[in-house]
């Protein structure tokens, strides 16, 4: 089962940094192969109004954006320029966008100079509205847009859209139904129906058109996301590692996806899970140069259960169990000195110190 993208997504920034030595040999012992590729059945993933979506911020662009962003806000101009690299990040930044695209629309000058770039600016902040719980202006963004595009399918999504926000869950289904018949390929209007269901808290209704979008979109990485997101909440941590599987296949430079199948496998537990996990705890300590804290914890706590369940702890083990322990220890004095007496504690009730 997948997960359905958002319209207006976060970003995160995920850069892959060069391994310590220490841990160098850790990683290349623990080397995890990646899932052996299956056929995907289809499942997908799909938000509210806006959804966290993996994107990839170069530092120019993470720069420039924060630049435009204070010189908007101390009224030193840029307004369009920042409105346009938000809509190119596809980020989330609806206060900033409703607040700054009301004034250029607002003022007939400003409005006029954008050109063709004017209807993109209203379609922009008819969304930002909506995600903002401003309907009356989003409803004056979209009536001036059904002017100008009367039988634009755009401009009815954005309707369909209006009625989502206002509660109207049948009359949104029933618009979302027709625009699907014009163009059963629309993903943004099959995510939103994703959205529906979960605005409503209908999970097994949500995972439904979830699967079903899946099924034309397999390559839709968000969604994928997304559907391990809900199975972890339902504890259905099979199915959740099946769909981290995909991740990892499509995507196997991004720890987050490591990090997240490590937890699932070794929540399932079991001695040959809890060998996976470890792998993949490992292969994100490698990612991630050694910094991921939840990952140097996870090698710990999947030893000890190792141990426990082998009734002794190997060489090997040790010396992982080792070098984890000595990383943890070592952030902790640097980071939260005061914690370090808890950490300790923790690494001995697991027999690690």
């Amino acid at each position: 089962m997948k997960k359905s993208p958002s319209i207006d997504p976060h970003s995160s920034l995920l850069r892959v940094r060069q391994s310590p030595p220490c841990f160098k040999n850790l990683t290349v012992v623990l080397r995890p192969q990646l899932p052996r590729q299956r056929s995907s059945r289809s499942q997908l993933k799909v938000a509210e109004i806006s959804n966290l979506k993996i994107k990839m911020v170069s530092k120019t662009e993470e720069s420039q954006l924060q630049q435009l962003e204070n010189q908007v806000e101390n009224r030193g101009g840029g307004a369009w320029e920042y409105l346009s690299l938000v809509r190119k990040l596809k980020l989330r930044r609806s206060d900033k966008v409703l607040k700054h695209g009301l004034t250029i629309l607002n003022d007939p000058k400003k409005r006029s100079a954008l050109g063709p770039d004017e209807w993109t600016l209203y379609e922009q902040v008819a969304i930002a509205a909506l995600d903002c719980q401003c309907l009356e202006v989003a409803k004056d963004c979209i009536k001036v847009l059904q002017k100008k595009f009367p039988d634009s399918k755009r401009v009815g999504r954005l309707e369909a859209m209006l009625l989502e926000a206002k509660g109207s869950w049948a009359e949104a289904e029933k618009a979302y139904s027709s625009l699907l018949e014009d163009n059963p390929l629309d993903q943004v209007i099959s995510m939103r129906r994703v959205a529906m269901a979960k605005a409503q808290g209908d999970i097994l209704g949500a995972i439904e058109w979830l699967n079903k979008y899946l099924e034309i979109f397999m390559a839709d990485h968000d969604a994928w996301r997304e559907l391990a997101e809900i199975y972890v909440s339902l504890q259905m941590y099979k199915q959740a590692a099946f769909c981290y599987e995909e991740l990892i296949l499509a995507q196997p430079m991004i720890p987050l996806y490591h990090l997240a199948y490590a937890d699932v496998i070794y929540t399932i537990g079991g001695l040959e899970n809890l060998q996976t996990a470890k792998k993949y705890y490992a292969s994100t300590i490698e990612l991630t140069g050694g910094k991921n804290t939840r990952a140097l914890f996870g090698i710990c706590l999947c030893t000890s259960a190792i141990a426990q369940l082998t009734k002794g702890r190997n060489n090997e083990d040790k010396e992982i169990s080792g070098l984890a322990a000595a990383a943890l220890e070592k952030d902790y004095k640097q980071s939260s000195s005061s914690k370090l007496s808890l950490l300790s504690s923790t690494l001995r009730s697991l027999k690690i110190q």
